[in-house]
């Protein structure tokens, strides 16, 4: 079928198309006029994104998430939201919204679950493409209706935001409060850790105390060197006294000693010279003899007793160092004791410490999730609420209109090509040549003139056989 012989179909089957085009936009049209008409109601919202929260003071990281917007619809369009709906217009108390409901469900189901899915299936939420601005739409038969359904969306999805940010909030400061309230009581055993521990080892200041001991200890250190070398040096002095304690420097410094060692040279002396003027026997020479002896032993005691000075100032030095020894011992040992005092304290104050830092920290979270928990506030506002729309929204007639003309049309075309192929007739040439499958070598044509005379013509066409 070429387009000749289409347009050729149309025409013959001019009736039908339009008869069936005429049938399908009356009908359009009275059914338009005759469905009810309903009324669209628009609240847009705006979604604070950028937005700080108003107790951390930091950007709300869930809002910057791709699928933010999308879940935000989900929550809008939940049954959660149209339950409360529900409730803050009072479906449930109106006798004939029961009466309503009896009916469709005989009284099966939540009351207010059904009204919640009714409102839902009229309810259309739309984001914008390219800001944070959403659109809730309610269509109903009363426009008062619809735009206070619209609105009362709008304020049904606030206090569901709030109620989403707060109720994790006041969960966590019930768990915060209790973790409080167990480090509270850590720390005030670890104190008390601490303070008997202090009392039972009569520590004030650790710290204090273990520097002065330690300064302490330094000094025995250096009063032990120099006993030390005392007494070393005593000890030399001593060995040398013990051989001949004449070659002993400490005795031969000693005063006493030098003036009888003095006095015993002029006896000497003395006596030498009388012993060659006198004889032996001479008085004055025994005299002088028995000055010399007694001289001489007076010497030797005086050298003993300087020795024995010299041991016994060995013995102190000794003995002194002995004893400088023993506090040192006892010194270190009570540094000793203090420095593991201070380690089993310190481990205790860092056991107090960590406690405290614990503590701070879950108290500062609780009062932080305590206001979080408190905020009534929402980043979501509402940029334009919803009024009562003056014109419907539906039905729209002239799209209907322009809808069934093109549905006519169509169904004409299609209606007036199946009653061609059920009473196919020949329309052209082309048909003759396709049915008889022959060459068509003339063609008769029927000229009729306007005054009603009629003549046959003959017009040959010639055409070549196939």
């Amino acid at each position: 079928m070429n387009f000749t012989q289409f347009l050729l179909i149309l025409k013959a089957r001019f009736k039908i198309i339009l008869i069936t085009f005429g049938l399908t936009v009356l009908t359009a049209i009275v059914v338009s006029l005759m469905l009810p008409k309903s009324y669209t109601a628009t609240t847009s919202l705006v979604l604070n994104y950028k937005g700080m929260d108003p107790v951390t003071g930091l950007a709300l990281p869930a809002q910057l998430m791709p699928g933010y917007m999308a879940t935000q619809i989900d929550i809008i369009t939940s049954r959660n939201v149209a339950m409360k709906v529900v409730d803050q217009l009072r479906f449930t108390e109106s006798e004939a919204a029961k009466e309503q409901f009896n009916k469709a469900t005989k009284g099966v189901g939540d009351i207010r679950a059904w009204f919640a899915d009714l409102l839902l299936q009229n309810l259309d939420v739309k984001p914008s493409r390219e800001s944070s601005v959403i659109e809730i739409s309610f269509s109903g038969s009363d426009p008062d209706f619809a735009a206070a359904v619209a609105n009362t969306f709008a304020s049904a999805y606030q206090q569901t935001n709030i109620q989403l940010k707060v109720e994790p909030a006041q969960k966590a400061a019930e768990f915060l409060g209790e973790q409080t309230k167990t480090l509270r009581e850590n720390l005030e055993a670890a104190q008390a850790r601490l303070s008997k521990y202090q009392q039972e080892k009569g520590l004030t200041s650790v710290m204090g105390n273990l520097d002065v001991e330690s300064a302490r200890l330094n000094d025995l250190s250096s009063q032990l060197v120099m006993a030390q070398s005392q007494t070393y040096e005593a000890t030399s002095r001593q060995q040398r006294t013990r051989g001949n304690g004449d070659e002993s420097p400490d005795v031969a410094a000693n005063p006493v000693v030098q003036n009888l060692k003095i006095d015993i040279v002029r006896s000497e002396s003395k006596l030498s010279e009388l012993s060659q003027r006198v004889g032996l026997s001479h008085p004055q020479y025994q005299s002088a003899q028995a000055e010399l002896s007694k001289l001489k032993s007076q010497l030797l005691e005086e050298t003993a007793k300087a020795t024995r000075t010299i041991g016994g100032t060995a013995h102190i030095h000794q003995q002194r160092e002995s004893e400088i020894r023993a506090a040192l011992a006892a010194q270190k040992a009570k540094v000793l004791e203090l420095n593991l005092s201070r380690d089993q304290q310190s481990v205790q104050q860092r056991d107090v410490e960590n406690a405290q830092r614990a503590l701070d920290a879950a108290s500062q979270r609780l009062t932080q999730t305590t206001l979080e928990g408190n905020v009534n506030q929402t980043d979501i506002a509402v940029l334009n609420p919803a009024i009562a729309p003056q014109n419907h929204s539906s039905p729209k007639i002239m799209l209907n209109i322009l809808l069934s003309i093109f549905l006519g049309t169509m169904l004409g075309v299609g209606f007036g090509l199946i009653a061609e192929m059920m009473d196919r007739r020949i329309r052209s040439r082309e048909d003759i040549s396709e049915l008889l499958e022959i060459p068509v070598f003339a063609v008769i044509q029927d000229n009729t003139n306007r005054g009603g005379n009629r003549f046959m013509g003959f017009s040959r066409n010639l055409f070549k056989a196939a």
